[in-house]
């Protein structure tokens, strides 16, 4: 069994069966014509069930034949230009490129003597994410798994920062969100003890933008009932519609109340690389803490993410010491251990392959690929705004569009709402392609989420008559059945 370790003596092992692997994902990759195959969980699950773990093929050969049958056939191919549900994007080569050699050396990005160089690459690209932002010479921060994780860590730091001035009890503290805002602020507001009631939602205006009237009358309110508003939880690209809260008068009014402002610009990052969109980030310079998921558009694997504050010391609210790994010595002899500034120990050296997508592609070939996927959700929009067979929401600041089908003499709501669910599951199930769904209002709706910059305008229109025909469909059977 020796001869499965990767070292000095199994280099040529590693590169045929690495190599085997890669051809069967290039193979796959080059023949598949829709999204998804539309295998159901039934039809699935006995394949899976079927395999004896305990009975190895002992073949590499034969386990990725298996891995075909129960894996790759039927994989979502976040590739395809018909994919548009979840904010999952194609990758970049030079990141795979990246994630193979990460994946291979397997350094830790806890401790300097683990990853060495490692250690350097994460930093200087928090230095650049940082500089992008705006957030000044004393900022800092560390990679993450993703999105929620930076929010409960940036919030965690927002807790202690909160608690370290006013000596507050937990169940004061107020955490104020729009109501479109990502789940992941409650869910944090419940890990970090705040209580169920921490969360103060705030609504949206009719581009489901944070209304700042009303922000600024709840902080008040909050002032007024002597709890303390610990954190105002900005969206730079809300993941039901994209849209952008207004980053500077949320900022001023965090100054005036002397609250944590934290922007969760986990999708809307892509704009920090657009040369032709940045402005639209204004106002993310004054933040406290920012998220970003580089794996959602700066189109790198998953998982890509960072957490970034204005002020390093803040981080210290995350560091704990111990002598098998990073002894408070290690501070005084300038010994960097990016243990110290994360929620995480072990952790993958996930940096590389935005290094490396930053070295091939530059942030410009990055951003101009951000910003085509932007303007083909407007061209999108105006496709949907003009066509009677569709309701669109509102009209999107990044990449992503909410609408339904509205079947020509169909009235009752809850009529068209099974029709568009009908639509949605049937697409999903003949593989031709995939959309998301949500809620506006208590009613159902589509998403389209658009971030590959390969769909096109006649992507967008097949998609739509496939809707509309599904949905057609539903309401035909539907008709035949009553009579």
């Amino acid at each position: 069994m020796r001869s499965h370790l990767l070292n000095d003596t199994t280099a040529e092992h590693y590169r045929r069966s690495v190599t085997e692997g890669i051809e069967r994902v290039a193979a796959k990759l080059a023949t598949t014509d829709r999204p998804f195959t539309g295998v159901t969980v039934d039809e699935l699950t006995p394949r899976i069930d079927a395999v004896d773990l305990d009975k190895p093929l002992l073949d590499t050969t034969a386990a990725l034949d298996e891995l075909e049958e129960v894996y790759l056939r039927d994989a979502v191919y976040f590739h395809h230009p018909r994919y548009l549900a979840h904010l999952n994007c194609p990758v970049v080569i030079p990141a795979v490129v990246g994630e193979a050699v990460l994946s291979a050396v397997n350094s830790s990005l806890d401790t300097w003597d683990q990853s060495a160089g490692g250690t350097l690459i994460e930093r200087k690209l928090i230095d650049w994410t940082t500089s992008r932002i705006g957030l000044g010479p004393a900022a800092d921060g560390v990679f993450t798994s993703g999105g929620s994780q930076s929010n409960l860590q940036a919030l965690l730091l927002a807790r202690d920062e909160t608690k370290s001035e006013n000596a507050e009890h937990p169940s004061k503290m107020r955490v104020f969100a729009s109501e479109v805002s990502h789940f992941s602020v409650k869910k944090s507001a419940t890990l970090l003890g705040l209580g169920p009631d921490a969360v103060v939602t705030i609504p949206v205006d009719r581009d489901k933008r944070m209304q700042t009237v009303a922000l600024a009358r709840e902080l008040e309110r909050c002032r007024e009932e002597g709890l303390v508003p610990m954190a105002v939880v900005a969206t730079a690209g809300t993941t039901d519609f994209g849209s952008i809260d207004p980053l500077p008068e949320i900022a001023e009014l965090c100054a005036q109340y002397g609250t944590w402002m934290h922007v969760d610009a986990a999708y809307g990052c892509g704009l920090l690389a657009s040369v032709k969109n940045r402005h639209l980030l204004d106002g993310i310079e004054r933040a406290d803490s920012v998220t970003v998921d580089y794996h959602k558009s700066f189109f790198q694997p998953v998982s890509s993410s960072a957490v970034l504050v204005r002020d390093a010391a803040t981080l210290r609210h995350a560091t704990y010491h111990a002598d098998y790994l990073n002894p408070r010595r290690m501070v005084t002899e300038r010994i960097p251990n990016q243990v110290d500034k994360s929620l995480q120990t072990t952790r993958r050296f996930d940096a590389l392959k935005l290094w490396m997508t930053l070295r091939v592609m530059g942030a410009d070939g990055v951003g101009q690929l951000f910003d085509e996927v932007c303007d083909l959700a407007g061209k999108a929009w105006e496709l949907l705004a003009a066509d009677p067979r569709f309701d669109v929401v509102v009209e999107p600041q990044l990449s992503t569009l909410v609408f339904r089908h509205i079947p020509a003499g169909v009235t009752d709501p809850a009529e068209i709402d099974r029709a568009n669910l009908y639509s949605r599951k049937a697409l999903f199930a003949s593989g031709d392609a995939i959309v998301a769904g949500t809620k506006v209002g208590g009613r159902h709706y589509l998403k389209f989420t658009l971030l590959n910059p390969e769909t096109t305008v006649d992507d967008i229109v097949a998609v739509l008559d496939l809707i509309a025909g599904h949905a057609e469909q539903y309401l035909g059977e539907n008709l035949v059945e009553a009579s």
